[in-house]
């Protein structure tokens, strides 16, 4: 479930303010006063804490995973995953750890801080009974055992399900009529029950640079942002439910594979082919759960457009393709559970906070290494005259490969480069973008064929439409790829390697 909440603070004698007016186009309906006592657990150093996330354990809702924000909030109010699981009190289930498992990875979980509240909610409907929202007031002690060693109150508003886009807005303004303020930058329930136990930062916090920086620095840079999108992402890999969060988690490993292959001249050898073979276990896995969703998606759209008879007998193989991808979705999971990929993850970690460099070149200016973007550059330059004027589908697929390289070498070294890496970068997605057109057409079509042999007759002409449709689409892209090549490969582009 996707919570969308704002917290405030109020002022000592604050009163709830009567919500539900003329004015204020909701109805309001106070609930019964609840009382609670939560348990929330985490690593002996808080990584969840740290990373922005929460576990705890609630007698009257069993259990409870926060997810990390995907970006602060730039308008009061926070979104985030939350998840419930049914469970003991004692013993976190094996569902909400593994949702965890990227923060925690080797941690052990276990209880560090328990609170107990009151809480007075109020919901908030519209005129057909829709929910907009729910306003609790919670008055809230931190227990140290039985002792009670700190207290505050908080007002929440979380959206329900049949919010407007100005629902926040005007019942937020009401509770600051009243004396409530935004409780910008304050902490939630949890971190306030740790008191004034000190956080070090998540393990994986991008640095900051400068056209100064040293090579190491850029390293770090980079390979931060790439593993946080694997991090980030890795929840809701598991989860299933949006097949975007493989697509960045993917993107994740590739990233970091192509930087360590590009600086690879800069890096010790042995230490750089190890993570990158590992990475590549991963990305496999992750490969095949998102071709099939690729695969899916294009055939879908393809479905869509033709009469109903073709459509249904169309949607059979769709159904055979969701199989394909279900196996692999099963694979990947069984893979996330071993030890092999929390041990994965630990690496990840050490790798941006201390990349392998060379001692000769770690302190060298980072600005050096756009002579590793101009040979990625010349390695594609090189793949494009090997293809000649009619290349064949896997000499096109070898040159998207190339301009994927250099695209992300070039948008590695843009933070102490600046604008041309940036243009540069751009050219080359473009290029990336019009040739995975062309094999993701080839690889659609062959799925097609390999799968209309054994086909009925009235799936076989479906399939044959698909296919005729598939040979359009490469022969379009094939037409366009020489026309976005010129516009890369002219000198305004690559004057700055």
């Amino acid at each position: 479930m996707r919570e969308r909440e704002a917290k405030l603070v109020v002022p000592d004698g604050f009163t709830l303010p009567a919500l539900g007016g003329p004015a204020d186009g909701f109805i309001a309906e106070p609930q019964p006063t609840r009382r609670y006592t939560t348990t929330y657990w985490d690593t002996p150093d808080l990584r969840l804490a740290r990373w922005g996330a929460s576990l705890r354990h609630r007698g009257d809702e069993g259990w409870t995973v926060k997810l990390p924000p995907e970006a602060a909030p730039d308008d009061g109010v926070l979104e985030r995953e939350e998840l419930t699981f049914e469970g003991t009190p004692r013993r976190v289930p094996p569902e909400a750890a593994a949702l965890l498992r990227a923060f925690v990875r080797g941690g052990s979980l276990e209880p560090v801080a328990r609170l107990r509240a009151v809480r007075q909610p109020v919901e908030l409907r519209n005129a057909a009974g829709g929910r907009l929202a729910e306003v609790v007031d919670d008055d809230v002690q931190v227990l140290d055992g039985r002792r009670v060693v700190g207290r505050f109150r908080e007002l929440e508003v979380e959206l329900g399900e049949a919010a407007q886009p100005d629902t926040m807005d005007r019942v937020v303004a009401r509770l600051r009529e009243a004396g409530a303020s935004e409780a910008a930058g304050r902490p939630g329930k949890y971190r306030q029950a740790l008191g004034d136990r000190e956080l070090e930062p998540a393990e994986l916090q991008v640095p900051a640079l400068d056209r100064d920086a040293s090579v190491e620095q850029l390293l770090r840079h980079d390979l931060t942002a790439s593993a946080l999108r694997l991090f980030r992402n890795e929840a809701g890999v598991r989860l299933g439910e949006d097949p975007e969060a493989v697509h960045q988690a993917r993107v994740g490993i590739r990233r970091v594979r192509s930087t360590l292959r590009t600086f690879r001249p800069l890096l010790d050898q042995a230490w750089s082919a190890s993570l990158r073979d590992e990475l590549k276990w991963l990305a496999g896995l992750l490969g095949d759960v998102r071709d099939a969703d690729v695969l899916h998606d294009r055939l879908a759209r393809r479905v869509a457009s033709l009469d109903e008879a073709d459509a249904a007998a169309a949607r059979q193989l769709l159904e055979d393709l969701l199989a394909q991808r279900g196996a692999a979705r099963t694979r990947l999971l069984e893979a996330m559970g071993q030890e092999r990929h929390t041990a994965l993850l630990d690496r990840l970690v050490t790798a941006a906070q201390a990349p392998a460099v060379l001692p000769e070149a770690a302190a060298q200016p980072a600005t050096t290494t756009r002579s590793l973007v101009r040979k990625a550059w010349k390695k594609l330059r090189k793949a494009v005259r090997r293809a000649g004027d009619a290349p064949t589908d896997a000499e096109l697929h070898r040159i998207r490969i190339q301009a994927k390289r250099a695209r992300y070498a070039a948008e590695a070294v843009e933070p102490v480069v600046g604008k041309p890496a940036r243009r540069f970068a751009t050219a080359a997605a473009d290029l990336q973008d019009v040739l995975g057109e062309q094999h993701d057409a080839v690889v659609a079509e062959a799925w097609l064929r390999d799968h209309a042999r054994t086909l009925r007759a009235a799936r076989a002409l479906a399939a044959g439409q698909l296919i005729a449709a598939e040979r359009a689409a490469a022969r379009a892209a094939r037409d366009r790829w020489r026309r976005v090549w010129r516009t890369l490969a002219r000198g305004k582009r690559t004057s700055w390697l």
